[in-house]
C-alpha cells in the first residue's frame, strides 16, 4: 500500500519560513512526478508546486518566487520550503504522487495523496 506522510506544518508568523516534508513508503518516487497541493476550507484542492523526475519545477502564480519545491530521491522524499509566508497561505497542504501508466491507446494516471498537514500563518 503506497503511503505518503507529510510533516512540518504548524503555526508561523508572516515572513517566518517553514519547510514541509513528505516521505513515501512502498514506492520509489524517483520515476514519478511529485507535487504539493493545498486546500482552503470548503474549497477544492489547488496545485501549489510540482517537480518532475528530472527536477523541472512549476509553481502557482500565488507562490512563485516565495516557495521552493525540491526532492531527494535517495531519501524518497519531497519538500516544500515556504519563504515569506502570508496569512493567505494558511491551508492544509497535501503531498501528491502521480503514477502514469502508458498503454498503446492512452496513458492512465493514478494519484496518491497524503493525509495533509496544517499550515497557519498568523500574527
Amino acid at each position: 500500500q503506497v503511503q505518503l506522510v507529510e510533516s512540518g506544518g504548524g503555526v508561523v508568523q508572516p515572513g517566518e519560513s517553514l519547510r514541509l516534508s513528505c516521505t513515501a513508503f512502498q514506492i520509489e518516487i524517483g520515476n514519478h512526478e511529485m507535487a504539493w497541493y493545498r486546500q482552503y476550507p470548503e474549497q477544492k484542492r489547488e496545485m501549489v508546486a510540482t517537480i518532475t523526475p528530472g527536477g523541472a519545477t512549476n509553481y502557482a502564480d500565488s507562490v512563485s518566487g516565495r516557495f521552493i519545491i525540491s526532492r531527494d530521491n535517495a531519501k524518497n522524499s519531497v519538500y516544500l520550503q515556504l519563504n515569506s509566508p502570508k496569512p493567505e497561505d494558511t491551508a492544509v497542504y497535501y503531498c501528491n504522487l502521480k503514477w502514469e501508466i502508458p498503454t498503446p491507446r492512452q496513458t492512465y494516471v493514478n494519484s496518491y495523496w497524503g493525509r495533509g498537514t496544517q499550515v497557519t500563518v498568523s500574527e
